[in-house]
C-alpha cells in the first residue's frame, strides 16, 4: 500500500510512502486485539477498593434480641449485613488485575489494529515537523489543515518533541505518542492516525 505524504499545512507533497504489508496489510485477528485491549485496560485499574465484612466492623457483639418468639428472623449481632452499618457480604478487596500476555500476541494485535486503520483510510502520513515554541494555536492550525478539529486523533512521532507535546496537552480528544510506545488501545481509540514520516520505519522495525 502506498500513501501520499502531506505537509504540516495539509497540502500534498510529491513524495509517497510504501507501507509494509506485513504490518499494515495482514489478516486482522480480532481475538488478539480483544486480549491486548483487555490487558491494557486491566493494567490501568488501581484495584484499591475495599469494603468491610462483618468481622471487620467495630461494634458490640451483644445479641440484640432473643432468639425466638419475636416473629422476625434471628439476629446475633448489630454487625449483621442486613442491618444498616453492618458488614458487607463478599465486598471488594484490594487486588491486582494484571495478567500476562505474550509479546507475539501483542504484536499481532497492533498489526491488526493498524491494518484496520489502513483499510478504512484513516492513516495520514505527515512530514516530520517541529515547533519553535509550545503553542496550542499552532497545533490547532495543524489539525485544521486536515479538517480534524475536535475529532479524536493520535499523532505518532519517531522521537519525543517537548514543544509539540506541550502544544497539544490541553486539547481534548488529542493524543501524542512515540512509535516505540504505540499500543493497540490508542490506535483503535483514535478516529484518525497521523504518523510522522520517520515513524514508519520505527514501527515496521518493531512490528515487522
Amino acid at each position: 500500500m502506498e500513501l501520499e505524504v502531506y505537509k504540516i499545512s495539509g497540502d500534498k507533497t510529491a513524495k509517497k510512502v510504501k507501507l509494509n504489508d506485513s504490518v499494515f496489510g495482514i489478516k486482522p485477528n480480532d481475538y488478539a486485539i480483544w486480549l491486548d485491549v483487555k490487558q491494557f485496560l486491566a493494567n490501568q485499574r488501581q484495584g484499591t477498593s475495599q469494603a468491610k465484612e462483618r468481622g471487620e466492623i467495630v461494634g458490640s457483639t451483644r445479641k440484640i434480641k432473643r432468639q425466638k418468639g419475636t416473629g422476625t428472623a434471628r439476629a446475633g449481632s448489630i454487625k449483621n449485613p442486613i442491618f444498616r452499618g453492618g458488614g458487607r457480604v463478599f465486598g471488594p478487596k484490594p487486588r491486582n488485575y494484571y495478567f500476562k500476555l505474550n509479546k507475539k500476541v501483542k504484536k499481532l494485535a497492533r498489526r491488526s489494529a493498524l491494518t484496520y486503520k489502513a483499510q478504512d483510510n484513516n492513516i495520514t502520513i505527515v512530514e516530520d515537523f517541529k515547533f519553535e515554541a509550545p503553542r496550542t494555536k499552532d497545533y490547532l492550525n495543524f489539525l485544521g489543515g486536515f479538517e480534524l478539529e475536535g475529532k479524536k486523533t493520535l499523532l505518532v512521532l519517531s522521537e519525543p518533541d517537548k514543544n509539540v507535546l506541550l502544544s497539544a496537552r490541553n486539547l481534548h480528544n488529542t493524543r501524542i505518542t512515540q512509535a516505540d510506545s504505540l499500543n493497540t488501545y490508542d490506535i483503535l481509540n483514535a478516529g484518525k492516525l497521523l504518523i510522522a514520516e520517520s515513524s514508519i520505519k520505527v514501527i515496521e522495525e518493531i512490528l515487522g
